[in-house]
């Protein structure tokens, strides 16, 4: 089987230096994206795969009135760049607020024009790898590796869905200037959090919805919650068997799977990198205490 399992009749298809995953993306379906005409109350909720569901905090509080409690995430927050969106984007009513793994360059023009809100969720690239190790092993739509020595270094030569996390964080914040865009991080504290993201789309909570917001956001409610577990999504798709969508939400666990060497290794990089890009991260819990 060499390295990898083939993973049904899914596959990785490079389109404009972009890792696609056939029967899930289409060629054709990103090229459109860029004409999708944006409204002002838009919201794009932006990561690099496995970089933590803080997105459903977004989600969470900003349909809290309006949205269903039996919708899944899914369906209340959809992916822009899967087969079909297109006419769900054009036919959904305001506001509107969709999430994406893409890079900037494939994202609607009319952001340029600062029109509508980006939100840049970010995670420390080191948890990133573990947890998209982890992925890897259920879902049906990707390549199981052979072991974590393996994807370590699919991982660093960006042969994965979402390509080099390096250029993908930097795809954005380069840009920020361009578009009305907020950065927020996995390992901010959800209050503080949530407070920001409210304040910058505009919206105010009554103490009483920000509790229940917080109260809804954690890891645990989460990932019992089968609106937002993923534990609906067909076992075509995803092999619950296997594992879960949402394993640990922890900050640090890198530690129990870098060697010494892949750590170095890493972190040589991440100051290559890195080195003009402004941002940090929380590498471990103990980051997380102040003194």
């Amino acid at each position: 089987l060499g390295e990898y399992q083939n993973a049904l009749e899914y596959k990785l298809v490079l389109h404009r230096g972009f890792n696609l995953i056939s029967g899930i993306h289409s060629p054709e379906v990103l090229d459109q994206i860029h004409n999708f005409e944006i409204r002002d109350s838009d919201v794009f909720v932006i990561t690099y795969p496995k970089s933590g569901k803080r997105e459903n905090i977004a989600a969470t509080w900003y349909y809290y009135v309006t949205a269903t409690n039996d919708q899944l995430n899914s369906e209340r927050v959809p992916w822009i760049e899967l087969l079909d969106s297109e006419k769900q984007f054009v036919s959904a009513s305001s506001p509107r607020i969709h999430v994406s793994h893409l890079p900037y360059k494939f994202m609607p023009l009319g952001l340029k024009q600062k029109k509508g809100k980006v939100i840049y969720v970010a995670r420390n690239p080191k948890d990133v790898l573990v947890s998209y190790f982890h992925f890897h092993k259920f879902a049906n739509m990707l390549e199981t590796p052979k072991d974590f020595d393996t994807f370590f270094e699919k991982f660093m030569e960006g042969n994965v869905f979402g390509n080099c996390w390096f250029e993908h964080v930097k795809s954005w914040c380069s840009h920020n200037d361009e578009m009305n865009f907020s950065y927020i991080t996995y390992e901010e504290m959800i209050k503080v959090l949530v407070e920001r993201i409210a304040s910058f789309l505009g919206r105010n909570l009554t103490p009483q919805q920000l509790n229940d917001v917080v109260e809804h956001s954690t890891f645990k409610n989460m990932k019992n919650n089968p609106q937002a577990n993923y534990q609906q999504v067909p076992v075509n798709l995803l092999n619950h068997q296997q594992g879960a969508f949402m394993r640990k939400g922890t900050v640090g666990d890198w530690k129990n799977y870098f060697t010494v060497a892949q750590n170095e290794r890493f972190d040589k990089v991440y100051q290559q990198k890195m080195k003009d890009v402004p941002l940090s991260f929380i590498w471990d819990m103990s980051d997380l205490v102040t003194p």
